[in-house]
């Protein structure tokens, strides 16, 4: 009895996010208000005006923060809109105090939301999600590096800032310190997207030298990671006991 109701405890999760996603694909499909303002949300955020996404989100009006927030989340699933330009979208609409902070927030949101996903329905759920190539060479890294292969990956928008939060949570790293690493990582990438945002050729040039540079930096740490400890569980080369 007792193992029964562990079951169907274990089960809720996944039936609870079936039930969500459903929705959530059944009202673009059977409401017509519903598909509508998604094709026009999909067509103003991938048209890389930024006058006219700004004018966009700032009709929404109280509404604004919270498309944003919703469209970080939904992101993670149907990856038509990439959580940078999203975060750009905030700081066009709302300014760059305010549209940075909203961003953040708008990621840790999304993030937690990932990471519990990936915590509550495992291991083949998340390869699902993410592909099994993907998940693996993930699990890798955030086994081996935990803490510092978030933030890396959260500073690197050329990275997989979503699979991240599956796969942290999936293995059960220690939720304080993914979202503390997701909050160290995301937030000096929303202060450069401030920044750079206001002028496209600038903002394309600031993404490309942040992902190099995230990327150098953790190649670094793993090269000096590796040098430093040769005979780890994760380095393939074996002491010499002749």
């Amino acid at each position: 009895m007792a193992e029964d109701n562990f079951q169907s405890q274990s089960k809720k999760p996944l039936i609870i996010s079936g039930l969500v996603i459903t929705a959530l694909f059944g009202s673009y499909f059977f409401i017509p208000q519903v598909q509508s303002f998604i094709n026009e949300a999909y067509e103003v955020l991938t048209s890389e005006n930024n006058q006219k996404i700004s004018a966009w989100v700032d009709e929404l009006g109280v509404m604004g923060p919270v498309f944003i927030v919703l469209a970080m989340v939904a992101q993670m699933f149907l990856i038509v809109v990439p959580s940078p330009l999203l975060m750009i979208v905030a700081i066009l609409a709302y300014g760059p105090i305010y549209g940075t902070l909203l961003s953040i927030g708008a990621i840790f949101v999304a993030s937690t939301v990932g990471y519990f996903i990936g915590r509550w329905l495992g291991e083949v759920a998340v390869i699902k999600l993410v592909g099994e190539k993907q998940q693996k060479k993930l699990e890798y890294y955030v086994e081996r590096y935990g803490f510092w292969a978030v933030i890396i990956t959260r500073l690197a928008p050329a990275l997989s800032n979503d699979a991240i939060s599956f796969v942290a949570g999936m293995l059960r790293l220690s939720y304080r310190k993914f979202i503390g690493a997701t909050l160290l990582g995301i937030t000096p990438l929303a202060i450069l997207l401030a920044w750079f945002g206001e002028n496209n050729d600038r903002l394309k040039t600031g993404l490309i030298w942040t992902s190099v540079v995230s990327l150098l930096i953790l190649v670094a740490y793993i090269y000096f990671d590796r040098k430093n400890n040769p005979y780890s569980s994760h380095n393939k080369k074996k002491p010499d006991n002749t």
